[in-house]
């Protein structure tokens, strides 16, 4: 279904242009799938690209004639494609103007409603992230103090980062077991600013993209923005099939490809050492750029600390390898400090292209991550055993009120990967928001549209009390029924 043509970086999909062509639209499409009649799939497709805002409202669709060409498709597929969404209020008709987007009554974009704030008194389930106690971002502070003095003095402009967290960080990597020098990381602000980078290095609008369904959203949605189109492969209840990862890579020849292989989020795996192995030597030769996100690889609770996925790969391939990590999870993420590791070639390229937005992170936030990475042999145990906690009283509390959910117990990471057992994730996240709970649907996580609407994430990253006051909140909420609202209901067409 996608289209092969390409469009210029100046394209936009908003509101500064109110038209969008039909090669742009194509491009943004999911490939086919044998989902038939292709009507309704193209229909779900483009209320999906709605919802998530990567159309935005008020945009002219493409004329029938220009999506059919784009498409190859016949015009009266297109024709039928369009009256569906008007339908369903994704879209209306001017007479003489053409079809213009739109949202059912009652319902919001997905991106925008990931950033509201949660009401007040909620319980903010949505962002598997911990905080930071008083006590030891105090005592950072006070550690840090002297060495922020010495930094006042110089112009505070650090586009590759700090020099001495740039080698804290590659010390890291290094007794983690991949051998790494200061010149091969880059300190950024976050791990999603690592991944925006090197998307917009390694990649441009059109370029095939490997990523796993479930994955991280925003990752998605920085992929996505970028124009990029998302290939996916399965991450199910038991791991990742490495037959599909090696055919696609093989097939579709995937410039980059995005995994989580360190307690996957949301599925909470662990990818095996000889799958790794497969992945690399697949990837290398497709030569496919891997992107593997480590934000979650500290945080074994039940197996040992895991070796960086690019250790495993042989010298030559090795270098076709980008390590993102970050504080966030491990720490807090109000630092705002990530990194990447890759070739020192890359790095120099990737720093010159940063500059043209962002001329280098907080001086401050770079020494507190210094001091509190120089604290982790001490501060990471507690984290753990305290996150073992949190998992425990959260699988004890949904055992008990809601024993028809069911889960694998993860061996690290943040969260849950909860199946419903019935297709109302959606419905039931609106739903339990009113009685205090804000909750993402694993429809959020999915890489193609209308999937994993059985599937919830649930953080166990706050207290103890908080998760089982949680639990209380989602039992009333089933208990007094989740009607299917025009905000919520799956589209009629979808079987």
């Amino acid at each position: 279904m996608a289209g092969s043509g390409s469009f210029r970086p100046s394209d936009r999909v908003g509101h500064a242009e109110r038209t969008l062509g039909g090669r742009q639209l194509a491009a943004m499409l999911p490939d086919p799938v044998p989902t038939r009649p292709a009507y309704r799939h193209l229909a779900h497709a483009i209320s999906a690209l709605i919802l998530d805002g990567r159309i935005a409202l008020h945009v002219r669709l493409p004329a029938e004639r220009d999506l059919a060409v784009a498409l190859k498709i016949s015009r009266p597929t297109v024709t039928a494609t369009y009256d569906l969404l008007r339908e369903a209020g994704y879209a209306h008709s001017r007479r003489g103007s053409g079809t213009w987007t739109a949202l059912p009554e009652g319902a919001r974009p997905r991106g925008v409603t990931r950033a509201l704030a949660p009401p007040d008194a909620a319980i903010d389930l949505a962002r598997a992230a911990p905080g930071l106690s008083e006590h030891v971002l105090s005592d950072a502070l006070h550690r840090v103090e002297s060495q922020l003095v010495e930094h006042a003095h110089t112009p505070g402009y650090h586009p590759y980062g700090l020099p001495e967290l740039r080698a804290a960080v590659a010390e890291r990597f290094t007794r983690r077991g991949l051998a790494t020098v200061p010149e091969q990381v880059l300190v950024t602000s976050g791990a999603q600013h690592a991944l925006t980078l090197v998307l917009g290095l390694l990649c441009g609008p059109g370029d095939r993209v490997m990523v796993e369904s479930p994955s991280y959203p925003n990752a998605l949605d920085a992929m996505r923005r970028a124009r990029l189109r998302l290939v996916s492969v399965p991450v199910t209840d038991i791991g990742w099939d490495i037959e599909i990862i090696e055919s696609t890579l093989r097939q579709a020849v995937p410039k980059l490809a995005f995994l989580i292989p360190d307690f996957h989020n949301p599925a909470g795996h662990v990818m095996p050492v000889q799958e790794r192995v497969r992945v690399l030597r697949a990837a290398q030769r497709a030569g496919t750029w891997l992107v593997i996100d480590e934000t979650l690889a500290d945080l074994a609770l039940d197996v040992p600390a895991l070796r960086p996925f690019a250790s495993h790969a042989t010298p030559s391939g090795v270098g076709q390898v980008i390590t993102i990590g970050s504080m966030s999870k491990i720490y807090w993420g109000g630092l705002r400090v990530g990194w990447l590791r890759a070739p020192a070639r890359l790095v120099t390229e990737l720093a010159g292209q940063r500059i043209a937005t962002d001329l280098g992170g907080s001086v401050l936030d770079q020494l507190l991550a210094l001091a509190l990475l120089a604290r982790s042999a001490e501060l990471l145990p507690l984290r753990l055993e305290r996150l073992r906690e949190q998992r425990a009283a959260l699988s004890a509390a949904l055992a008990e009120h809601i024993p028809q959910w069911t889960w694998r117990p993860p061996p690290g990471g943040l969260s849950l990967w909860v199946d419903l057992g019935e297709p109302i994730a959606s419905a039931f996240a609106e739903r339990v928001l009113d009685y205090g709970v804000r909750i993402e649907g694993g429809g959020h996580f999915a890489a193609d549209p209308g999937v994993f609407e059985q599937r919830l994430r649930i953080p166990y990253s706050t207290s103890a009390d908080t998760l089982r006051e949680a639990v209380q909140r989602m039992l009333t909420a089933l208990a007094d029924g989740i009607p299917l609202s025009s905000a919520t209901r799956r589209p009629h067409w979808i079987a």
